[in-house]
């Protein structure tokens, strides 16, 4: 399951966007999902499979926190028990359980892990914790394999050409300079720096792996910050969620502006990197690189080492999964 990204935790959605009473349909990773609310409010995630006849539990209903097969009406509670099974009561339902996944609600985002026992919590950046920022977010999809996309997002020497009349303005002015780019480790993935002739550029990326990328544009005295969760759908399709925070116009109502802003930023990229062959990061040789590339080289072998020929296996004894309370 998960293939090529498994185990690991990943942003789906804003938390507000699972309601309760509703199921909520995704995929990820090649593997549908769905989420509902427990009977007490809490997120919950199964394989959206029903273990009976294979059918998608996503069109169903949920009934007093328990989501239900559409086909045959067999129930599940949030941590995969199965809780009803019609006509048959004698049913012993304690092997009839669906494969539950752990899921976390932080920081006003909806967080899956793609496999079954988590080692840790979600490793959240602390931009989204600061008081007084404002968050809207946005989806978008890419026909696109999620490296392509994420190392695009990593991606600064390309910012001058694509995004001319954005995010690129100001690089146009030096785009003929000697270029420098600093990775620098860190627990979560990397930062990443830049020197056009020797002069620090403003602004820096930070890569929180897998699957995010944060700008840091802030304005002086002010915080504005972009960030991209590149989520896979499956081989050729990555869901972008676009988040922007800042601490300065946080009205609602100012929030189209900003996810415009977001969106027209994202479309530049769109068609340049949906046409890349072959679809995802091939392997090392197959294309040439140069020195302002050592960042996305990083992600590759980031990628290499702990996603590629990846899988989460579904606990043998049990389709119960280890999901602690968050």
């Amino acid at each position: 399951m998960f293939k090529d990204f498994a185990n690991v935790w990943t942003i789906v959605a804003e938390a507000r966007a699972l309601t309760a009473g509703k199921p909520l349909g995704m995929r990820i990773a090649g593997e549908r999902v769905v989420f509902f609310r427990d009977a007490s409010g809490k997120a919950a995630a199964l394989i959206d499979r029903c273990p009976h006849r294979g059918v998608a539990l996503s069109l169903g209903r949920v009934k007093d926190g328990e989501i239900e097969c559409p086909f045959h009406g067999w129930r599940f509670d949030g941590a995969g028990r199965n809780c009803h099974v019609p006509w048959n009561p004698d049913a012993r339902r304690e092997t009839l359980g669906a494969h539950a996944l752990p899921v976390r609600e932080v920081a006003g985002l909806l967080w899956l892990y793609t496999g079954f026992a988590p080692p840790a919590e979600p490793d959240v950046t602390q931009t989204l914790f600061e008081p007084g920022v404002a968050v809207c977010a946005q989806s978008v999809l890419w026909t696109a394999h999620w490296t392509r996309v994420m190392e695009n997002m990593l991606d600064m020497p390309h910012l001058p050409f694509v995004h001319r009349k954005t995010i690129g303005k100001d690089m146009q002015k030096v785009a003929g300079g000697r270029m420098e780019l600093a990775w620098e480790d860190r627990t979560y993935g990397g930062r990443i720096s830049s020197k056009v002739d020797g002069v620090p550029r403003p602004g820096a990326l930070e890569y929180r792996f897998p699957n995010v990328m944060e700008l840091f544009i802030d304005p002086p005295g002010k915080r504005l910050r972009l960030m991209v969760a590149c989520i896979p759908e499956d081989e050729n399709a990555t869901r972008l969620l676009l988040l922007t925070v800042r601490n300065f116009a946080r009205s609602p109502l100012l929030n189209p502006v900003f996810r415009l802003l977001n969106r027209r930023i994202a479309n530049e990229d769109r068609a340049i990197v949906e046409s890349s062959l072959p679809s995802h990061v091939p392997p090392p040789g197959e294309e040439v690189s140069v020195r302002t590339d050592a960042p996305t080289l990083v992600f590759r072998r980031l990628y290499r080492m702990k996603l590629l020929g990846g899988a989460a296996e579904p606990p043998a004894a049990s389709r119960v999964a280890d999901a602690p309370t968050a």
